[in-house]
């Protein structure tokens, strides 16, 4: 049987063998484990943005609703087991190393070793089938139709969140391409919803969920009737539900929550039984990290994961709202595949300082690389190889100016984020 540190080692070595697109290795490895995915009542999320914040809400609101839910979700922010929930809470690293004992054989015995990724979904399946989970949200990695998530049958509800450009290099170059791969996780018969407003991609996934026959449901944000957002949580009023607290910040949070209560009419029709207390309660009580969240006060210090082009003019959206279009101090951190011009073109006109940093990850973008563009864009920019030096300069800074800091970009810098900031005294 694995131990703990066994089973983060094994991922360590499955790690070293990339990232590939395709169902193959999943669906043998599933097949090897007697095909768990198919063993709990499954609602899987697709979706450029919000695949995040609509799980954590959902999963809240399903616990309160008094189901024993579980939550698949990557990528991992504080650590492996991160991406794993049980009633909204981390599993620990003995539960792990014990749905680990059987995948790991298992991923031993193929000829085609499986990624990491592929491990940790297979992993996730398991958890929920052992833990007698009534129903799981499964959150896709990226795209949808080759997504190592996408081994499940039926679906109890397949939902796309939105769809915007990202990873492009991988799911193509417009809208259309993308919302084709999200749309994959439709299936036959089973219905999904779309919570975008992009026509393209509705025209997509439209034509998808015709041709299997897949019952299309799509947002009406038009029945957001009343909204507030602010430092310390978003206030909406919903028709059919009514007023509703969220503890989340962000202007786009408003966008989730109508997505959100959506899901829960379908789930209604899908047999669950989730009382209008369960989803007040749910809501009021939900809890996400690294989406416009904030970590302290005086200076206001936010983190938020704005990676891609949407997300980035969501987050200016937000800065815009939450501080009245005063200056603040940006912390800026990304991977070299992102649209990193973006950053001082959208949000330079509420950023008074930049500090740049360099995640901790491969793919990470120099911070000089970043740094220079916002100098060329007329911001006093700095760059720092040391990612907690980076913090502490740009803290200061933010404390002595009496401005926000924001912290953007990349989620894999969350956990050293936190860690950097821990140590600075209030």
């Amino acid at each position: 049987m694995a131990n703990s540190e066994e089973a983060i080692e094994y991922l360590k070595v499955a790690a070293q063998r990339g990232s590939k697109l395709g169902l193959e290795r999943i669906t043998e490895l599933c097949r090897l484990l007697g095909d768990p995915q198919n063993e709990t009542k499954i609602i899987h999320v697709a979706g450029t943005n919000g695949k995040g914040s609509f799980s954590a809400m959902l999963s809240h609101i399903l616990r309160a609703a008094g189901y024993i839910v579980g939550t698949f979700s990557s990528p991992a922010l504080t650590g492996v087991t991160d991406s794993f929930r049980i009633n909204c809470r981390e599993i620990s690293e003995n539960v792990l190393a014990w749905v680990m004992c059987d995948v790991i054989p298992a991923a031993e015995s193929m000829d085609d070793k499986p990624t990491e990724f592929e491990v940790l979904t297979a992993a996730a399946y398991e958890l929920f089938r052992r833990v007698d989970c009534n129903v799981a949200i499964v959150e896709c990695g990226m795209g949808g139709d080759t997504d190592s998530t996408n081994v499940v049958e039926s679906p109890l509800l397949s939902v796309i969140t939105n769809v915007a450009l990202d990873h492009t290099a991988f799911l193509g170059e417009t809208i259309r391409d993308i919302a084709r791969h999200k749309a994959g996780i439709i299936k036959e018969g089973r219905p999904v919803l779309y919570g975008g407003t992009d026509l393209d991609a509705f025209e997509v996934i439209t034509a998808a969920a015709f041709e299997k026959n897949a019952p299309l449901s799509v947002t009406d944000q038009m029945r957001t009737l009343g909204t507030s957002t602010g430092i310390n949580g978003t206030e909406v009023e919903f028709d059919g539900f009514g007023k509703a607290r969220v503890p989340l910040i962000g202007t786009y949070q408003i966008y989730n929550i109508a997505n959100v209560l959506t899901a829960v009419e379908l789930l209604r029709r899908e047999g669950l039984e989730i009382s209008d207390d369960a989803v007040r309660k749910g809501l009021s009580e939900t809890r996400w990290h690294g989406r416009f969240e904030l970590l302290r006060e005086e200076p206001a210090v936010i983190f938020d994961g704005a990676h891609n082009p949407d997300g980035i003019r969501q987050a200016a959206a937000s800065i815009r709202h939450c501080f009245g279009g005063g200056k603040v101090a940006l912390l800026c951190g990304v991977m070299a595949d992102k649209e990193y011009g973006l950053y001082p073109s959208i949000l330079g006109q509420y950023v008074s300082r930049a500090f740049t940093v360099k995640p901790d990850n491969p793919r990470a973008l120099d911070s000089s690389v970043l740094a220079y563009e916002f100098t060329r864009a007329g911001i006093d920019a700095f760059s720092f190889d040391d990612l907690g030096k980076g913090v502490k300069a740009a803290y200061k800074y933010a404390k002595e100016s009496g401005q926000p800091l924001v912290a953007l970009g990349s989620l894999y810098m969350y956990k050293e984020f936190c860690e950097a900031l821990a140590e600075i005294a209030e």
